[in-house]
């Protein structure tokens, strides 16, 4: 039987909007657009203070990572259409994914390396990427945990939603950190290269960070994404050694 979700406390926040804009819709006349938006769930201490997003469009709402078990969460997902895909980023993620899964029928997609931590649970698997349609691609980013990836979203310039593989710094600058807990920080490394050969100024505008989301100081978003990453030097980080 799952646990009923949390009753919401008195000082429980509402998600809040990150990005949005206008997409069009039915005819041709400029009226006919519809906002679509995307939200951040506060942090949830089930997945040690990670932060989940939700991105509601005509096409099928994504949730990413799993936000805190609480009602209020569950009537803001179905108030908005509902969630087709709940995309994890990594096994930190994981969160209650089987107590959203049930009452919201969403289809949960993991990398194929950490999908045994879902027993019971019909998920979905990718090894390097996974296209869930035109505007959205999950690709493998390995190294903070060996199934972390990433999942970009075309909208707006590109957003790149990285899970743990990139946070901010005390500074606001999208970097990998590496802990007493990262997989393997040469591939994690190696991943940063991979996106920034992947991606170009043009492409990857913002990065939705996983964790460490209070370091943004009120921003919604890290913003000029492809550059602030393409100034790290991938050689010194390679050097780095375990931040405790």
């Amino acid at each position: 039987m799952c646990p009923s979700p949390q009753q919401p406390s008195h000082t429980a926040k509402p998600p809040r909007v990150v990005l949005s804009y206008e997409v069009p819709f039915g005819g041709n006349l400029s009226s006919d657009f519809a906002l679509n938006s995307i939200f951040a769930f506060p942090p949830n201490r089930d997945t040690l203070g990670g932060t989940s997003y939700f991105i509601v469009r005509n096409e099928g709402n994504i949730l990413i990572d799993c936000p805190a078990l609480e009602q209020t969460n569950l009537d803001f997902l179905r108030s908005h259409g509902g969630v087709r895909w709940l995309f994890l980023t990594h096994r930190g993620a994981i969160g209650k994914t089987a107590e959203f899964q049930q009452p919201l029928g969403c289809e949960v997609v993991i990398q194929e390396q950490e999908a045994y931590l879902l027993p019971g649970l019909t998920v979905t698997t990718f090894a390097q990427e996974l296209t869930l349609d035109s505007a959205t691609q999950i690709i493998w980013t390995p190294g903070h945990s060996p199934g972390s990836s990433c999942l970009h979203y075309s909208q707006l310039g590109g957003v790149l939603f990285s899970g743990r593989h990139l946070v901010p710094n005390q500074q606001g600058e999208p970097v990998p950190l590496r802990t007493a807990k990262t997989f393997h920080w040469p591939r994690q490394v190696k991943s940063l290269q991979y996106i920034l050969e992947r991606f170009t100024p043009e492409t990857l505008q913002y990065i939705c960070p996983g964790a460490n989301t209070g370091f943004l100081r009120g921003k919604s978003a890290i913003d000029r994404a492809y550059l602030r990453l393409a100034s790290l030097d991938l050689q010194a980080l390679r050097q780095m050694q375990v931040l405790l």
